[in-house]
């Protein structure tokens, strides 16, 4: 119990990044991204390679909704804001958050809604429980803070039927925020889309929160990081 305690308390995420195969596994993913951007030198993104990567971002997104004509607008808004929205996820996670539903979610749920999460139980004090975790300082890789933060949000869905869009989209803004993919070009939406068919099933394995179920959902996000990397349409140029 003591040991619980103490994990707890002091660096929880970290303790998850020790799970066997994920820092190799992160390590891979981070090798997939410094391919992609040159191993970070001096480097441009050309504003039709960053659109590029957004909207082939924002489609996976939408994909992954299951119901990508009610949600394609909504997720390209939300891809267009990535950068600023990266810059308060670990600071003020709540408006990062209530931003983020205002733009997926216009002219598809009644304005008075738009920014608000929903009243079920336990709803608040998990996401509470989310921003704690992202705005205290940890040890663990940001590809393991992302993974945490969209499977909280999108198992909790404290914005109903945008939760999912929402989650996928913070896992992408600590990768921002970390300074991971500065640009927004790596496209982890796309890597999770070319795996849909088990990414519900991977996160109910999470929800039940047992090692081999958090775990593998880990796994799978940095797999999603790395393919995303592959997938990206823009080229780093000097």
């Amino acid at each position: 119990m003591a040991m619980v305690e103490t994990l707890v308390v002091l660096d929880p995420l970290a303790d998850l990044a020790q799970f066997e195969g994920v820092a190799s596994a992160v390590a891979a993913a981070t090798d997939a991204v410094d391919a992609v951007l040159r191993d970070r030198g001096l480097r441009h993104v050309s504003e039709e390679q960053l659109s590029q990567a957004l909207l082939a971002g924002a489609t996976a997104n939408a994909a992954l909704s299951g119901d990508p004509e009610r949600w394609q607008i909504g997720a390209l808004r939300l891809s267009a804001e990535l950068a600023p929205l990266g810059a308060l996820i670990r600071v003020a996670p709540a408006q990062a958050l209530a931003r983020a539903h205002a733009l997926v979610a216009r002219g598809v749920v009644p304005d008075h809604e738009l920014g608000r999460i929903g009243s079920g139980p336990g709803i608040a004090a998990r996401m509470n429980g989310l921003a704690e975790l992202l705005t205290r300082h940890t040890s663990a890789p940001a590809i393991v803070v992302a993974a945490v933060a969209h499977a909280e949000i999108a198992v909790v869905a404290p914005f109903a039927d945008a939760s999912g869009l929402i989650a996928r989209t913070v896992e992408h803004l600590v990768l921002i925020s970390a300074g991971l993919d500065p640009y927004g070009v790596i496209v982890v939406e796309a890597g999770h889309a070319e795996r849909g068919d088990s990414y519900s099933s991977e996160l109910e394995a999470y929800a039940e929160g047992s090692v081999p179920g958090v775990k593998g959902w880990l796994l799978r996000c940095a797999a999603a990081v790395a393919r995303g990397a592959e997938l990206s349409p823009s080229v780093i140029v000097e």
